[in-house]
């Protein structure tokens, strides 16, 4: 084996060392999946938390009301026992004057009836008198007690709904809680995310890296190969011109089949200006818009060298490579493989990593 042929060898050793996978635990899927989770938990307990809400003010709001009901039974019942009292009195004024009016008693005044028509009628007044009074009596009495036993009723379901608002309170409480937690979580597993994305994009940048200077060592080597291949050559004069007009068709075919740049340049120049601002026109090095990202990718000059216009006649690649670009009317970014580009989004974002929609054409410059 030569000397080119141990270099070559060499270098792809090399590259595959260098080349390792990347394994992220956990993951940015699983933890957005779990933040998903945490999410659908909250909004649950949202619900829960709105209808406990709900049973308290409506419960407020018969409280309000058994109180009113309340505050009148006690009007009613002091009402009752002052007629009461009235009635009472009453019938002591009357007992007295019936009794107690000159020398005469209730007998005696029936004896001195004029004539029996007179002694009834007198007799029946006096009784009519005593029912009268032992009626309102009794019926001031019942009323009294009727509105006591209404008071002590409402008064018992006015304490029933003072536990249930007690207890919705602490299902409120309780669900206040949860809903804290669970949105701590969301925080948390928003921060987990925000870093584990950002080491995988540490890890896709020197992924990017490795491939670009394992594909720079194959281009050496191969350089270097078709030197030592024309220096041996012992072709005749003729064949050797013939071969080298071969090789220079050749050599023109890859041309204009391959990127016209080392796509691991691309890529790193790409991930070199994430979080950079989107400003319209701007090519750089603070700032770019998404033609002026492009372009600064592709040449390393801070130069308006394309558009998305001029990017999207291109054709689309069948094998799409990172350093491509990935395009569509209006916008375009640097492919980076997986499926993901970095690209300026718009005015008030950023340079970021981002999933090629499938509106954007991956094509070749």
């Amino acid at each position: 084996m030569n000397k080119i042929g141990k270099r070559i060898l060499a270098a792809a050793v090399a590259s595959s060392v260098l080349v390792t996978p990347v394994f992220a635990d956990p993951s940015v899927d699983d933890l957005k999946k779990s933040k998903e989770s945490a999410q659908n938990e909250v909004s649950s307990l949202q619900t829960q938390l709105n209808t406990v809400v709900g049973k308290i003010t409506e419960l407020e709001s018969q409280l309000s009301s058994k109180g009113e009901e309340i505050i009148q039974a006690q009007s009613d019942l002091e009402d009752a026992e002052a007629e009461e009292q009235k009635q009472y009195a009453d019938m002591k004024v009357r007992i007295k004057y019936m009794y107690e009016a000159g020398d005469q008693s209730a007998v005696e005044s029936l004896v001195g009836s004029e004539d029996f028509s007179d002694m009834v009628n007198k007799a029946e007044y006096v009784s009519n008198v005593h029912n009268y009074d032992r009626q309102k009596l009794q019926e001031y009495v019942e009323t009294k007690q009727k509105i006591s036993d209404l008071k002590a009723q409402l008064e018992e379901e006015q304490s029933q709904l003072e536990s249930m608002q007690t207890e919705y309170e602490s299902q409120e409480s309780k669900l206040d809680n949860l809903i804290a937690s669970k949105q701590a979580e969301v925080s948390d597993l928003d921060q987990q995310i925000e870093e584990a994305e950002r080491k995988a994009a540490e890890e896709e940048l020197k992924r990017q890296q490795e491939e670009a200077a394992r594909q720079a060592a194959a281009a050496e080597a191969a350089r270097q190969q078709a030197a030592s291949n024309r220096n041996n050559s012992s072709s005749s004069s003729s064949n050797s011109s013939s071969n080298s007009n071969k090789g220079n068709s050749s050599n023109k075919g890859t041309s204009n089949n391959a990127p016209s740049y080392v796509s691991g340049d691309a890529v790193s120049r790409a991930y070199s200006a994430l979080g950079k601002p989107y400003v319209w026109g701007a090519t750089g090095p603070n700032s770019f818009d998404c033609s002026g990202l492009v372009g600064f990718c592709l040449t390393g000059r801070y130069s308006r060298s394309c558009t998305s216009a001029s990017l999207n006649a291109l054709p689309t690649v069948s094998n799409p490579q990172p350093g491509d670009v990935c395009v569509r009317s209006g916008h375009c970014g640097i492919y980076i493989g997986n499926g993901q580009m970095i690209h300026a989004p718009h005015t008030g974002d950023v340079v970021k990593v981002a999933s090629v929609p499938s509106n954007m054409r991956i094509v070749r410059p």
